[in-house]
């Protein structure tokens, strides 16, 4: 089998079309229908079911897609170890940050990185903790900065832990205490980030382990913008520690979550056997200089990331 065509009918499925797939695969359109027809010729069963304008994958173009996704980054590893092989001297970074922590924990790990390899070149994506353990899993990313979960697909390396805290009006009674629970909080609509966020999952699970369903008032990727929401009295929100610590606000008060199973462990992950190219290490070495995690380093029961 043929990977051009393959990585075509794979682009075709990701995109959601074959226009889209020909601008990512830079070829025409006619190019891309031209190499799926030859996958399906050479497999000898239909892959996509083509309904008018839209295509739906078939049982086998299913089963083609899933694997073939696995052939493509496997291959891709290979090429980078032969490339290092042959005395590779200029490399890509490819890697994936959420927007929650991402200045403060790797900011200073940009500026290191390329004083040190400046020949290197770091491809940056920037999502939520599901969309970057999607693109790792797709071979896409070569490291994501994500939160702990109980997926064994990845190795990690932990990079910091905070305790969460509720973000409150000034002028609610709760601001005097020195911690709260959700079952405290839960009669105050929730502002959470939007479902592509760990911190999402985490908040709305450890309610339903509390025993209710919290109201929703707002859902965001904007931390400031909920902080603003919370400061006109819309509710509460969540963050790390160290992340509300950094946007005090006038109307804001920050008070400690006392709930278990809600602590934030940034970490940095990979795709568990992957092959790590040359660049790819010296990051990882890098993150384990700087962003050494004593606790998360002897604990390792604590299971790997997303």
């Amino acid at each position: 089998m043929e990977f051009r065509p393959l990585r075509a009918f794979v682009e075709v499925v990701r995109q959601g079309g074959f226009s889209r797939a020909a601008k990512t695969v830079f070829a025409t359109q006619s190019t891309v229908s031209k190499a799926v027809k030859q996958l399906e010729d050479e497999i000898g069963v239909p892959l996509l079911d083509r309904i008018g304008h839209r295509s739906v994958l078939t049982a086998a173009g299913e089963i083609v897609y899933r694997r073939g996704v696995k052939l493509l980054a496997d291959r891709d590893d290979l090429l980078a170890e032969l490339d290092e092989i042959r005395g590779l001297k200029r490399g890509v970074l490819r890697l994936g940050l959420p927007p929650v922590g991402s200045s403060t924990l790797f900011a200073p790990l940009f500026a290191v990185y390329r004083q040190r390899y400046p020949g290197i070149e770091v491809r940056l994506d920037e999502h939520g903790s599901e969309e970057l353990e999607e693109m790792l899993r797709n071979g896409d990313l070569d490291f994501a900065g994500a939160l702990l979960s109980q997926s064994r697909e990845f190795d990690w390396e932990p990079v910091r832990r905070e305790p969460l805290v509720a973000l409150l009006p000034r002028n609610n009674p709760l601001c005097a205490r020195p911690s709260v629970s959700l079952t405290d909080v839960r009669d105050i609509p929730f502002i959470i980030f939007d479902s592509g966020f760990s911190l999402h999952r985490i908040i709305l699970d450890a309610s339903r382990r509390a025993g209710f369903e919290p109201t929703i008032a707002a859902r965001s990727s904007q931390i400031d913008f909920m902080i603003e929401l919370v400061g006109a009295g819309l509710g509460t929100a969540f963050l790390p520690r160290m992340i509300a610590a950094q946007r005090r606000h006038p109307a804001v008060r920050h008070v400690l979550l006392d709930e278990p199973d809600t602590e934030w462990i940034m970490a940095m992950a990979w795709r568990r056997g992957a092959y790590l190219s040359g660049a790819a290490r010296a990051w990882l070495d890098l993150v384990r200089e700087i962003h050494v995690d004593d606790q998360g380093r002897q604990d390792r029961s604590i299971p790997s990331i997303t």
